[in-house]
């Protein structure tokens, strides 16, 4: 017993968990079945039965997207044009086709409003802040800023994301079919537009901290320009894993049935034979 609990080793013992698992589940049925079929069909049947089984687990995995999953989706930089520090980049990196008439005696805040009137009159849509999808981007957002040395941990406000494409198709709208009057149905939009954001985010004003006092609300400085992350989503693979395992076990469990038929149908012409010759 002493040799058997390996708390010092959690890798082995994990191992010899799966080994003795294996072997005393899967083990155990063969080993019945191999004393009423022999050692050969009971070997077909077993394997047979292990593929079925893990072909319906995958199956399950792949339509509730649990279990055994890929990467989920996520926020990548876009390669070249990740952290654009100025209105100027965001027609440079291709984010707005053109750019607003800034006056020369703008304020930042002031420019930051005729950007936001373009991104709308452009197509995209500003996120609200209460919605899960600004806290998604805006976190990831949070780490390129503070990677690439834009802001310090804690000292900017994200002000605005704005989103843009992501549509998926084809969808099955309120009319094409009979008796559907909701919305459209979409579990046959296997197609998908490329997905961005940009977020918007301005640097807060430097403020000193006092022992014993505490500390002040921050406000967004007037002074400094306001600073943007351009990503697109990436859709991960979060089914992958389940996918290949539905359709790995689908084609072993077929094999061995198909073996299982063939022996059944030779046993039955070599029974049906009446010239077999029966030898002690």
């Amino acid at each position: 017993m002493s040799v058997l609990a390996i708390g010092w080793e959690p890798e082995l013992r994990g191992l010899l968990t799966v080994v003795i698992g294996f072997v005393i589940l899967m083990g155990s049925v063969y080993g019945i079945l191999a004393t009423n079929m022999g050692g050969r069909l009971a070997f077909l049947v077993a394997f047979a039965a292990l593929a079925g089984w893990m072909m319906t687990m995958g199956l399950v995995w792949w339509i509730y997207g649990i279990g055994l999953r890929g990467p989920d989706p996520s926020w990548q930089p876009v390669a070249g044009a990740t952290v654009l520090q100025d209105s100027e980049s965001l027609k440079a990196a291709g984010v707005l086709v053109t750019l607003p008439e800034i006056p020369d005696d703008a304020t930042f805040s002031e420019e930051a409003l005729l950007v936001e009137e373009q991104f709308v009159e452009e197509g995209y849509v500003i996120l609200d802040p209460a919605a899960p999808a600004f806290g998604q981007a805006a976190a990831s957002a949070s780490v390129f800023f503070e990677e690439s040395g834009a802001f310090p941990a804690g000292g900017y406000e994200v002000t605005n994301i704005y989103d843009i494409g992501g549509d998926r198709g084809p969808l099955i709208k309120a009319g094409d079919l009979p008796g559907l009057t909701d919305e459209s149905l979409d579990f046959v939009a296997f197609w998908h537009e490329d997905h961005f954001v940009v977020v918007e985010a301005r640097p807060y004003v430097p403020v000193r901290e006092e022992p014993g006092r505490a500390p002040v609300s921050p406000e967004i400085d007037e002074e400094r320009q306001a600073q943007y992350v351009y990503m697109v989503r990436d859709l991960g693979a979060r089914r992958q894993p389940a996918v290949v395992l539905t359709i790995g076990g689908a084609a072993v469990f077929g094999a061995f049935c198909y073996l299982l038929h063939r022996r059944e149908r030779i046993l039955d012409a070599n029974l049906s034979d009446s010239k077999a010759v029966a030898t002690a």
